[in-house]
């Protein structure tokens, strides 16, 4: 793995989906409990460095009516939430001066005010982690690389609906957008 040097004045932490509904869901080829401690790591020494940690979640309004009703061949039923399903894992907070970001869809850019929370603290890399990787992680990541931020991909801080789905991104997508590296990496590169 690279090693990785890490600016914690222009730099953040940025978790996506690690929430009770979502990490209800068995998850390869890591299991939810290891990205969650993973993550909760990462969280820690940002929060040390005085970096930004921004949890990012997924919820619909009550009616479901901001849902994406696009045509698709592969559809996922439709059901009722549970009361809990976009709350945070009680691992990561959020803690004071944690921001937290509320997504409609796939990515955290899009209809959000991620890119303005980012900017405006000066952030130019972002570092991220989620389940799952080739769904929130990966648009966030594709969206993050087209508007020029510096992305450094947590292997170990991720996890997919299978073990193909996750080596694929690694494989083939993320190498081409950003850095690869694991949690022991970022965190020696953040310098804390």
């Amino acid at each position: 793995m690279p090693v990785i040097q890490l600016d914690s004045t222009k730099t953040a932490l940025v978790l996506i989906d690690l929430q009770r509904g979502i990490t209800a869901f068995p998850a390869e080829p890591h299991s939810t409990a290891e990205v969650i401690a993973n993550a909760a790591r990462l969280a820690d020494a940002f929060r040390a460095a005085g970096a930004a940690v921004i949890l990012v979640h997924v919820a619909t309004s009550p009616d479901g009516g901001d849902r994406l009703r696009a045509q698709v061949d592969e559809t996922l039923p439709l059901r009722q939430l549970p009361a809990d399903f976009a709350e945070i894992v009680g691992e990561l907070g959020p803690k004071d001066g944690d921001i937290v970001v509320t997504k409609r869809q796939w990515g955290a850019f899009y209809g959000t005010d991620l890119d303005l929370q980012l900017r405006r603290r000066g952030i130019t890399t972002v570092v991220l982690g989620g389940i799952a990787t080739n769904y929130g992680v990966e648009s966030t990541a594709r969206d993050g690389y087209e508007r020029d931020y510096q992305l450094v991909l947590v292997e170990d801080a991720m996890s997919a609906r299978s073990a193909s789905d996750h080596a694929f991104a690694f494989a083939r997508i993320f190498p081409r957008i950003g850095r690869v590296c694991r949690t022991d990496d970022v965190i020696t590169g953040l310098g804390t």
